[in-house]
């Protein structure tokens, strides 16, 4: 069984190409279009590792985040950041963020990030 992924992205195009590697790779890909949507996503059956935007209108990847790990009935969940911005490092790692990836993305640097926390497939979380 592969591992299942969710993609949190507000640019449809860049959802859908962040969709087309991590499939090709092998991994099961959910997507949203913002961390409202992605949040139901989570709370209907949590993913192994999220990859989310940060600049994203109702609700940034960071609140998204926060929300997340304030609701104690969740797992822990690996997440990684996607920004443009330079702060996306020292305010993810604050939020507990296993790595970030700037934009434009390189498929070689997200399958390689990605498989850090998922190695070969789904892994237990928690």
């Amino acid at each position: 069984m592969s591992a299942r992924i969710l993609v949190v992205e507000d640019d449809a195009s860049l959802r859908d190409l962040l969709r087309l590697h991590l499939s090709a790779a092998g991994y099961e890909v959910q997507v949203a279009e913002d961390g409202i949507a992605a949040g139901y996503k989570v709370l209907k059956s949590p993913p192994d590792l999220i990859i989310t935007d940060v600049n994203m209108p109702n609700m940034d990847g960071f609140e998204f985040v926060a929300a997340l790990k304030a609701d104690k009935s969740l797992p822990p969940i690996p997440v990684i950041f996607l920004t443009s911005m330079e702060e996306g490092d020292q305010r993810g790692r604050e939020l507990g963020a296993v790595g970030y990836i700037t934009k434009p993305v390189r498929a070689d640097r997200l399958l390689a990030l990605v498989a850090q926390h998922v190695p070969g497939g789904a892994i237990p979380i928690g």
